[in-house]
């Protein structure tokens, strides 16, 4: 009988009295939070955690490190998978920070070529000996050793990743990485280095997985990516801090704009664009950088400050490419001799923004708003407070308040524009007809002005649409709007004045039509897990459309890009089919865009004044459990909790014109967005009738008489 086999059994015997012993230590993505009786595979089966439990390098140089290896459980695990089920195996690095220095140096490195070169790169020990100590604890001796003379009063890093093999018993392939600093004279450690927190990575990146999974940490980055290491294919540092500041400016790089490329290994970073550099609408770096997006002072890092006290060549140099700091070309401050001098210019902190300090030489301008760290726009608020007859048939009249950002009444004649939304009913939007002469497709938008608009001194003010409620309206309606404040001069007569143009949040209000309880849109994404997790400030269409809510308001299923197409200013964009631009397949469409040509499929918008919008080349920041970009299955760095599970059945069929279902309906629509293969759509076709969509059938995350569908959007979405 073989191992495997009586791991069969025993996973089997285990599954029948375990199952429901207690709440799952298993998450939504994990595939074991849907193990029934009936699988061979039980909780605690998988997982992978280590921890360093000590470390040592002896005054020869012998360096050594133990540890242990838990699955999710806390179980101790049998590295060869005798005692416990699969396989792991463990790699093992190590590195110091000279005391004169502030960045690691790794004891192990080997040669590359590649055709830039043979360069040397920091590598991983080989040639050790691993002991089993029993308990799932182990010490490994390095095959290597620290030099003669090595400094025992220095900081040392090891740090252990690995894999656990799992997928001959159908379960997936486990991953974990550690760091563990000492120092060999058995000092407490004092010198560091943690500038970014992988916490901040994580909001972004899903769960940073590189190198086919098993590294996920900052702390482990940092030992191999030193100034030590080359990649041979280009002839590019992979020093972190140059390469992770590359690889996230990427088409915004002056030596790309010049007409350059950037790149590692086969590796094209070349047309990446950060999505919190500046608003979502104008995401390039020419008006400023977040740089606190990774640069977190919160998310635990403990010298998350140094990108603002301690400036370098090397660091900043990273994106502005086109300085030379030893010639002094690009560089106002001349040539520099060392890092010595940087701080003395670049303080963290100025008076005023886009100066020479660290914080105002990346200001972003949209961010001067009341209360923030440069605080010289006046602020503008509009809050939607009532709807007055708001019936079927009538001319509804909305009331709101128009205030600044210090909250006190601000005048009309400070608005540029103001445009109001409605549209209905909530059950789904897209297809109401607000009359013979409104154009826009399910939903009505009018501008208000001067004479239209009538305000207190307090600021309460209302404006009454021209256009009516349909006369057979039932249900609930909707009504928001976007606009912005008369264009405001920062540091105006100065070198460094900007014009910026502020916009207030959307908020929506909610009315009944006939009388009926209001029920207000389904929400089922958040404009708050867009800004948190990786664009900071939604700010579309110009800056004045930032809440997702009115998104979907006239990013509806009847919508496409017909108006502005034969605006389109590519010739090719005139004579092809209008696209669908419904929200859900839209916001789909473009985070999947990178993996759209796998599919054979791409996502071309016409945008206002015929601008082109091509997404074939998105990096979504999402990471796979091995370590590959694009990862879109996590829907919940965007949905609401389980919102992703809840299909819309029965809702509005969606105006596809370049699709390969036209019209798509609802589910269709949705999962079309990043399922774009021929195959998924024959499948999404051959499974709908004139009776609708089956998709419920099996892929229905709500549990039937207690067990969840097998090809559940929770379960096929699941990877871990």
């Amino acid at each position: 009988m073989t191992a495997r086999t009586c791991w069969l059994i025993l996973l089997s015997a285990a599954a029948l009295t375990m199952a429901g012993a207690g709440k799952s230590p298993y998450g939504l993505r994990d595939k074991l939070a849907y193990i029934t009786d009936a699988n061979i595979n039980f909780p605690g089966a998988s997982g992978l955690n280590v921890t360093i439990n000590t470390a040592s390098i002896s005054s020869a140089g012998v360096i050594s490190v133990t540890y242990t290896l838990k699955d999710t459980s806390g179980l101790p695990l049998d590295n060869t998978g005798i005692n416990t089920p699969g396989v792991i195996t463990m790699s093992y690095v190590v590195a110091y920070i000279p005391k004169t220095g502030d960045q690691y140096t790794s004891y192990i490195t080997s040669n590359k070529t590649g055709a830039a070169g043979t360069f040397a790169v920091a590598a991983a020990d080989s040639g050790g000996v691993l002991t089993a100590l029993g308990n799932g604890q182990y010490t490994y001796v390095f095959g290597n050793k620290a030099p003669t003379g090595f400094d025992a009063t220095a900081t040392h890093t090891i740090g252990v990743y690995g894999r656990r093999t799992l997928t001959s018993f159908n379960i997936p392939n486990n991953y974990a990485s550690t760091t563990y600093s000492f120092l060999p004279n058995g000092s407490a450690v004092t010198q560091i280095r943690d500038i970014v927190a992988t916490a901040s990575c994580n909001n972004c990146h899903d769960q940073m997985s590189h190198h086919g999974g098993t590294r996920r940490q900052v702390a482990l980055c940092i030992i191999c990516h030193t100034p030590q290491s080359t990649d041979s294919a280009t002839g590019n540092t992979v020093d972190f801090k140059v390469m992770i500041h590359k690889i996230h400016l990427g088409s915004q790089l002056p030596s790309v704009l010049a007409g350059g490329i950037y790149k590692i290994g086969s590796d094209d970073f070349s047309p990446n664009i950060f999505p919190a550099s500046t608003s979502a609408s104008d995401a390039t770096a020419t008006n400023g950088f977040r740089c606190e997006k990774c640069h977190d002072q919160n998310a635990g890092a403990k010298q998350a400050n140094f990108y603002m006290t301690k400036p370098t060549a090397a660091a900043c140099g990273s994106c502005h490419d086109d300085v030379n700091f030893k010639t002094g070309v690009n560089h106002p401050g001349g040539p520099q001799a060392s890092d010595s001098q940087c701080a003395n210019c670049h303080i963290p902190q100025g008076e005023l923004p886009f100066d020479a300090s660290v914080k105002g030489a990346h200001f972003v301008a949209e961010d001067a708003k009341p209360g923030s760290t440069y605080p010289l726009l006046g602020g503008v608020a509009i809050t939607l407070t009532s709807v007055t007859n708001g019936v079927a048939g009538k001319a509804p009249t909305i009331n709101f308040n128009l205030l600044d950002g210090s909250g006190k009444a601000l005048a009309y004649s400070q608005m540029a524009s103001l445009t109001f939304v409605m549209a209905g009913p909530t059950t789904d939007y897209g297809y109401t007809s607000f009359g013979s002469n409104i154009t826009t497709p399910g939903y009505l938008t009018e501008s208000g002005s001067a004479t239209t608009v009538t305000c207190s001194a307090a600021g309460a003010c209302s404006y009454t649409f021209t256009n009516k409620l349909p006369a057979n309206a039932t249900g609930t309606y909707a009504i928001s709007f976007y606009g912005s404040r008369v264009a405001q001069t920062l540091l105006a007569g100065t070198t460094a004045a900007k014009t910026v143009t502020e916009s207030p949040y959307n908020n929506v209000i909610y009315f009944s039509v006939d009388g009926t309880p209001v029920v207000n849109r389904r929400a089922v994404v958040s404009t708050a897990n867009c800004n948190n997790n990786c664009h900071f400030s939604l700010e579309l269409h110009g800056g004045s459309r930032r809440n997702t809510e009115l998104c979907i308001m006239c990013h509806n299923p009847s919508t496409t890009d017909s108006p502005v197409r034969p605006s389109a200013v590519v010739a090719a964009d005139k004579t092809a089919p209008n696209q669908a631009v419904n929200f859900n397949y839209l916001v789909h469409r473009i985070h999947n865009g990178g993996n759209l040509a796998n599919d054979g499929s791409s996502y071309t918008v016409v945008g206002f004044g015929g601008s082109h919008h091509d997404y074939s080349t998105t990096r979504y920041p999402g990471f796979t459990p091995t370590g590959g970009t694009q990862d879109v299955a996590n829907c919940s760095m965007c949905h609401l909790a389980g919102t992703e599970n809840a299909l819309p059945l029965n809702k509005n069929v969606m105006t596809t014109p370049q699709g390969l279902i036209n019209p798509a309906p609802a589910i269709t629509a949705a999962c079309s967005g990043c399922h774009a293969s021929q195959a998924a759509s024959s499948h999404m076709l051959a499974n709908t009738s004139t009776l609708g969509e089956s998709c419920t059938i099996c892929h229905n995350s709500a549990a039937v008489n207690g067990v969840v569908q097998p090809f559940a959007v929770s379960i096929a979405h699941a990877e871990y």
